[in-house]
């Protein structure tokens, strides 16, 4: 388990050889976690077969193995290794259900925030849109999070229901709020109107982070040594981890649930808007697909994937580790989960 760059690691002849169990681009820097994200999250790593999968797994083991020349094509080494770093969960190698790997979400999200962002909602409709969309953090946030502490059927129940609760409840609330300021003109109560979504998804989404990855905080995550070796479970570092993502979850949700009503707002002023108003549902898909495209690797580059921590931010018993030389352990790696 390591957090790095993409580096040379091994001199076959005078070719080096290209260290795939590694990112290709700098994870110490925003840009070059931007640039891993954009990869990983790519929507075309959907249309991989499980065969190209499998061709993905066997080119990177055979490399790494020497059993391939030092001057194979590095673009197809590294396509390889976005396969799969986009399928595969790095706790678990195994392949993540495809509905709700990183590289679908803009897919599986798309309809559902034109949903929550539909002008004038009813109470039914706003409750429906809601659900689906804590229906989806729920299983995205399961299905990307860090399997060293797994929780059980009853506790991701809990955490389910509580998360649609909240959303619901907000979402309602805020819907039945905002006709009653009537100190503020209509113009500027209709742009909080079609704001409502994001301050419900934003208040339920972390919720539903912290609820549904909860047992990290109560029984820690594992954290590793240079070595790659597993030295415990920290409490602290799940607590780190499960603050990040819902961090990266508000940022997401943040210009997603903001500049497609912003947009359409200017758009229905336009003399276009009256003659061509069947126009709105297409323009607003394609805004949203754009902003969900563009908003996902920025909002989770926020973070490295692999924390490196000082052993001194963390539990006392972690303070004074040694490696395998008899050497002090000062920092340590988590992965957080996306």
């Amino acid at each position: 388990m390591a957090l790095a760059t993409a580096a040379s690691q091994t001199i076959y002849g005078t070719v080096p050889l290209i260290d795939l169990s590694k990112p290709r681009y700098d994870q110490s820097t925003y840009l070059g976690r931007v640039k891993h994200f954009i990869k990983v999250t790519s929507p075309r790593n959907l249309f991989v077969s499980g065969k190209g999968l499998e061709d993905a797994k066997n080119l990177i083991n055979d490399y790494n193995a020497g059993k391939l020349p030092a001057s194979t094509d590095p673009a197809k080494l590294w396509r390889a290794k976005e396969i799969c770093d986009s399928t595969l969960h790095p706790d678990t190698g195994k392949p993540i259900f495809l509905p709700f790997r990183m590289s679908c979400f803009v897919p599986t999200n798309m309809l559902v925030a034109a949903g929550m962002l539909m002008p004038n909602p009813t109470v039914k409709s706003i409750i429906f849109w809601q659900w689906a969309n804590q229906s989806i953090n729920v299983a995205f946030n399961s299905a990307n999070s860090n399997k060293t502490t797994e929780m059980n059927m009853k506790e991701t129940a809990v955490a389910y229901v509580s998360a649609v609760t909240t959303s619901c409840f907000l979402a309602v609330g805020l819907n039945q709020l905002v006709p009653r300021m009537t100190s503020i003109s209509p113009g500027l109560r209709t742009i909080l109107g079609r704001l409502v979504p994001f301050t419900a998804v934003a208040a339920a989404g972390t919720v539903n982070v912290f609820l549904m990855r909860g047992k990290e905080i109560s029984e820690g995550i594992d954290v590793y040594d240079h070595e790659g070796k597993s030295v415990g479970k920290s409490q602290k570092a799940g607590m780190s981890a499960i603050t990040q993502v819902a961090i990266s979850r508000v940022l997401t949700n943040f210009p997603v649930l903001t500049i497609p009503p912003l947009v359409l707002s200017q758009w229905e002023r336009t003399s276009w808007a009256q003659q061509y108003p069947k126009a709105v549902i297409p323009i607003n898909l394609a805004v949203i697909s754009l902003v969900l495209m563009s908003a996902l690797p920025l909002a989770i580059a926020a973070f490295p994937q692999y924390a490196n921590v000082e052993v001194h931010t963390l539990e006392e018993r972690f303070w004074n580790l040694k490696d395998s030389k008899g050497e002090p352990i000062k920092t340590l790696t988590y992965n957080k989960g996306l």
